[in-house]
């Protein structure tokens, strides 16, 4: 027994009632119904053997009944499904789920046709595109039949006045949009969502349901921008998102937010902030059971590297129950390996782990930073000792061109983190560090100066005011001594 008949016969055995006293009309009426209820799962057999000899059954259900009722509607749902994936005859799946749409308005309950609705729009997006990778082929399915799909889903709900259903239908088109990139169309379901936001609500921002639907909008959008690149809107988006109040949204809607945010701060090298977002966003994917939460707490031990800290970010008890997950493990190495400031070994995970890291488009684009951060700290370490250092030396070291080595140089320079000069002729660093001392010891002594010098003023000034006699100015401690 599939879904399908589930959701059937628990919205059936809800009526019941155990007192009925059958007829002799009810008795053939029920011996008609067990025939077409034979019917329709003799029809079901024969959909993985015979998919074309399944198809006629059920459409001889559906011309069996002289009214429309519960095993046509089934029957027609199963023939959506079967033209759809198996046999991939898009056009054909649409006119029969047409047709079901037709059943809604009578022939079966309200709560049991939302479900239904909800089931094949599922399939056809998730089911066409899982369908889709199994076999290997291109898209089968146009754009705009995909669209139809939704468009008779919609005029069907306006008629019965399915707001609620309405709503939930257009969240899953814009979400097939988002999936395909068809940003233009995204866009256009996007305004219209905001329009049912406002309409619904009759605009109360304090409105519990209204700041639900509205994050779940947000969410879309953010994603969308995110992929566009479009980072000034994104951020709008993403300030718009900490505005809303009166809502309580599903903790994966807020992993999407935070996910994005922790990108966008990651775009302008925000490493704390996008830390910050990238944990709330683990935090919530986790707590929703999403498995995005491997991939975003990969997010947050690189932007914990980036931004210099200290702590291993597996040490909270959220994050502890996954350090030792096949996908983070190269992730804690080269945490212990930037921690420990051992380049060659971090570069070494790097090479080795490039299924579980550098696959990652986005880590892949910040590595870049991570190693230069990581080798200018081993730089800053490895110089200490000298006071003059070949550039072919620190080349062979950090294991990279000697231009690298003098940019990363001259930015340690210019930040005041290495006093010294690089010789160009000579190609090497010449470290200042004789001169620094004598400098610091220069800094000391004039600090010593002027505190004496701020003494000897203020016993002055304080003198100076107990005589009025210009010839005793600066001399009253001379007086004081010969009076004594």
């Amino acid at each position: 027994m599939d879904d399908d008949d589930m959701d059937y016969l628990e919205q059936d055995g809800s009526d019941e009632d155990y007192g009925f006293e059958y007829s002799d009309d009810d008795a053939g009426d029920d011996a008609a119904g067990a025939d077409i209820e034979n019917k329709y799962y003799t029809a079901k057999s024969y959909k993985e053997d015979d998919p074309e000899k399944a198809l006629k059954a059920f459409r001889s259900i559906v011309e069996s009944e002289s009214e429309k009722g519960d095993w046509g509607f089934k029957a027609l749902k199963q023939s959506t499904k079967l033209l759809f994936l198996t046999l991939r005859r898009p056009q054909e799946a649409l006119n029969t789920y047409t047709e079901l749409l037709t059943y809604t308005k009578s022939a079966v309950t309200r709560n049991y046709s939302e479900k239904s609705i909800n089931s094949i729009l599922d399939y056809v997006g998730d089911g066409e595109k899982k369908g889709r990778k199994a076999a290997g082929k291109p898209n089968h399915v146009d754009v705009e039949v995909l669209e139809k799909f939704y468009e008779v889903t919609r005029a069907s709900l306006r008629d019965t006045k399915n707001d609620r259903l309405s709503v939930k239908t257009n969240l899953k088109l814009a979400k097939l949009w988002l999936d395909r990139h068809e940003y233009g169309r995204l866009t256009k379901i996007i305004r219209d969502l905001h329009n049912s936001v406002s309409e619904g609500t009759n605009g109360d921002p304090s409105d519990q349901s209204r700041g639900t639907l509205l994050l779940e909008v947000y969410a879309l959008e953010i994603q969308m921008y995110n992929e566009m690149r479009n980072y000034k809107k994104l951020k709008e988006i993403y300030n718009a998102t900490l505005e809303v109040r009166s809502a309580i949204p599903h903790p994966r809607i807020m992993g999407v937010i935070r996910e994005c945010g922790g990108k966008m701060w990651m775009g302008e090298k925000q490493w704390a902030r996008a830390s910050t977002d990238f944990f709330e966003s683990f935090r919530n994917y986790d707590e929703s059971g999403s498995p995005q939460r491997i991939q975003v707490l990969k997010y947050l031990v690189l932007a914990n590297m980036l931004m210099g800290s200290e702590i291993n970010p597996f040490d909270s008890q959220e994050t502890k129950p996954y350090k030792s997950d096949p996908q983070i493990t190269a992730m804690t190495d080269l945490v212990g390996a930037y921690q420990r400031r051992e380049v060659h070994e971090a570069e070494r995970i790097l090479r080795e782990n490039r299924a579980t890291i550098m696959d990652d488009l986005f880590i892949r684009s910040y590595i870049g930073d991570l190693l230069r951060s990581l080798r200018t700290q081993y730089l800053i370490d490895l110089i200490k000792p000298y006071t003059r250092l070949e550039l072919s030396f620190l080349a062979r070291e950090l294991n990279v061109e000697k231009d690298e080595v003098e940019e990363l140089l001259i930015g340690l320079i210019l930040e005041g983190k290495v006093e010294g000069r690089i010789d160009q002729v000579g190609q090497r660093l010449e470290l200042d560090s004789h001169s620094s001392l004598e400098k610091r010891r220069y800094i000391a002594l004039q600090k010593w100066t002027d505190a004496l010098n701020g003494v000897h003023a203020a016993v002055v000034g304080k003198s100076a005011g107990s005589s009025s006699d210009p010839r005793f100015m600066g001399m009253p401690m001379m007086q004081d001594f010969e009076a004594r």
